[in-house]
């Protein structure tokens, strides 16, 4: 028999990363909760266990001494109060991207629930499309990645939480939008080139490069063809939504006006980093594309 407890703190103690303890213990729970079936009560009150896989856990400690991340090791991670499958063809979801969830949610309740097409472009492992779908109601949505492994991988989370999503392997770099959206929503590449060195390792040795970085040549290459395939595919006062580079706010700004968007908001992080732009499609120019 083991004590859970003694058992957490002796994990905690294995990991060899420079990162704060709080940090590293969220890695450890995660795990035992995953390898045995553990809450954080259930540890941190000397639960006695007997299904301690040692050699497994020894394992996942060294996966995770060498940067990988917890996701990846467990095969899952939690979004917007799900747990959503993923692999290393697929970005981990991230707390940023719970807060654009949750500002177009909250937009739609706003519009009093009238019936409402979304697109998801680039959507990895569906974390965006799935969420919308579940939590608004009359949706239809359809969502697009340029990767068939992302796109497999989006599919089984779908399927897994019951949400009603379709799916394209579509590359918005090259093919056009052929439907028409309510709503489009992309958390596009958009990492530049020269923040490469000041990466973590767990993102830079894991994360998929197509899914983080946008062109070398031109980092708002994505938002630039995104806004201009979608004032084709919108209709009247349709709404554009990205997740941005904080330090391209202004710049994705910039483009939405350009383009004779309307009603352009950037929203900030919990970090106070701008981390959401949106804007809206006036009817006469939708006449007009």
């Amino acid at each position: 028999m083991t004590n859970s407890k003694d058992l957490f703190n002796e994990l905690v103690g294995r990991i060899t990363l420079d990162e704060k303890k709080a940090e590293i213990q969220s890695v450890i729970y995660l795990l035992l909760e995953n390898k045995l079936g553990l809450t954080r009560t259930e540890i941190l009150s000397d639960k006695l266990i007997d299904n301690a896989d040692q050699s497994a856990l020894n394992l996942c400690i060294e996966r995770i001494n060498n940067h990988e991340p917890i996701q990846y090791i467990l095969g899952e991670a939690f979004f917007y109060g799900r747990l959503f499958k993923v692999n290393p063809a697929v970005l981990i979801p991230r707390p940023e991207t719970e807060l654009l969830v949750r500002e177009i949610i909250s937009y739609e309740q706003k519009m009093k629930g009238d019936l409402m097409r979304i697109l998801d472009i680039g959507t990895g492992s569906g974390c965006i499309a799935i969420s919308l779908a579940l939590e608004i109601k009359n949706a239809t949505v359809l969502a697009t990645d340029v990767s068939p492994t992302a796109l497999n991988c989006a599919k089984e989370n779908s399927i897994l939480l019951g949400a009603s999503v379709r799916f394209i392997d579509h590359d918005i770099l090259k093919e056009a939008l052929t439907e028409s959206f309510d709503l489009i929503v992309s958390n596009p590449p958009y990492i530049s080139f020269e923040e490469k060195p000041s990466m973590k390792p767990n993102v830079l040795k894991f994360e998929p490069h197509l899914a983080l970085f946008a062109s070398e040549a031109d980092p708002l290459l994505f938002y630039k063809k995104i806004i201009e395939k979608s004032k084709k595919s919108l209709s009247a006062h349709g709404s554009l939504w990205f997740e941005i580079n904080e330090h391209f706010g202004q710049e994705a700004m910039g483009l939405l006006k350009a383009h004779g968007f309307v009603d352009i908001q950037i929203i900030k992080d919990l970090d106070g980093k701008e981390r959401i732009v949106s804007g809206h499609l006036p009817r006469e120019i939708v006449q007009k594309t």
